[in-house]
């Protein structure tokens, strides 16, 4: 049933065309209502379209060196920190008992170490004497040379344990905000095996990446200083501005098709956009501003044989060329033009017309105001 109304819509479609067509041949002559697009002036940029997700410039990730249980944290996702400012604390008992453990055996170690100076000192007196042997003051000499050694190796212990317990305080490595906290108070860190990543911070929201991924095809015409446009689904009724700063050599496939990571430079000053964000972003590769300008329908014209003008044998159109009929008072003339930049609607009309000409594009089936010609189908129809 559905189909049988479609097939009948579309032979009333074409009736109605036939019958308009046939109007002009019948008739006294006179053109049937069509419709047309006229020369103007604008602008035209050509684009090559591509998705991408916008990032921090710079984003770290806070990881903890050593094991424990998180016994204080004083930031929170969005929270802006400085560089050097204490964001979280691991309980530092354990580790404050190893410094003080390290601390009492270097005291040990350095009291040893004295007693067997004395003992040194004595003993090369006593050899001067002749009242101990050469084997007991190489004895001595040795002892005293052990305990200076056992000394720096406390000492290292100490510096060791005052190291961990440093490390159990987490500190901001540079200013930003908080993009993640992944830790609560109470929570057990093992980083035996690897750091874990307890927040992460974005040095500076107010400058941003877009990470654009561009076809093998299209990676050709981008180059690093082009101006972007580009629009998140946050922000639909605004268009943002970008530049191309970086294209990258490394290939992403995906699907087995080839894309090239494209980075875009944005300026972020309102911070309306968020990391994280997808972008659809149009890098302008060619522009032209105030030019001569056609809608490109027109330059591929659907005009029923009746009416479509003979064209001459010596009009053929080269490369860059293109025949459109020009509408002059009642008549349809074939006209060649030289076509220029085109940005998928427009196309740059470089020579064989004029600001304000009119082209046909088709035959329109809206009735006119001063005939009482109707559509076979009835009422105000759309034009194609």
């Amino acid at each position: 049933m559905k189909l049988s109304k479609i097939i009948l819509a579309l032979t009333l479609v074409g009736a109605a065309t036939w019958w308009g067509a046939s109007q002009y041949r019948s008739g006294n002559g006179s053109l049937p209502p069509l419709h047309t697009e006229a020369v103007e002036r604008g602008d035209i940029s050509q684009r090559v379209v591509a998705h991408g997700s916008l990032q921090p410039v710079q984003k770290v990730t806070v990881g903890s060196q050593v094991s424990g249980i998180v016994d204080e944290i004083y930031v929170d996702f969005n929270s802006t920190v400085e560089r050097g400012q204490v964001i979280a604390q691991i309980d530092p008992t354990g580790f404050q008992a190893e410094v003080n453990s390290a601390e009492a055996e270097l005291e040990s170690a350095e009291a040893t170490l004295e007693l067997a100076r004395h003992q040194w000192e004595r003993t090369q007196q006593l050899r001067e004497r002749q009242f101990v042997s050469p084997s007991e003051v190489d004895e001595a000499n040795a002892s005293m040379r052990q305990a200076e050694a056992q000394v720096k190796v406390r000492r290292h212990a100490l510096d060791r344990a005052r190291l961990e317990l440093n490390r159990s305080t987490i500190y901001a490595p540079t200013d930003g905000i908080v993009l993640s906290r992944n830790v609560d108070v109470g929570q057990t860190v093992a980083a035996s095996l690897s750091a874990p990543d307890l927040f992460e911070i974005a040095t500076d929201l107010s400058q941003m990446h877009i990470y654009a991924n561009v076809s093998e095809a299209d990676i050709g015409d981008i180059r690093d200083g082009q101006k972007v446009l580009f629009q998140v689904d946050g922000h639909r009724d605004r268009e943002f501005t970008g530049e191309v700063i970086q294209v990258r050599n490394a290939p992403i496939i995906e699907d087995n098709v080839v894309h090239y990571e494209t980075i875009v430079a944005v300026d972020n000053e309102e911070l309306l956009l968020k990391p994280g964000m997808t972008a659809e972003v149009s890098i302008i590769t060619d522009e032209r501003s105030d030019v001569l300008r056609l809608r490109n329908n027109a330059l591929r014209a659907r005009l029923p044989d009746e009416i479509r003008p003979e064209i001459p044998d010596d009009m053929d159109a080269n490369d860059g060329e293109r025949i459109v009929f020009l509408l002059r008072d009642t008549d349809l003339v074939p006209v060649k033009v030289k076509t220029g930049l085109s940005d998928g609607v427009h196309t740059e009309i470089l020579d064989g017309l004029e600001i304000d000409d009119r082209l046909a594009v088709g035959l329109s089936l809206t009735r006119q105001n001063n005939s009482e010609r109707r559509s076979l189908i009835g009422g105000d129809q759309a034009q194609y």
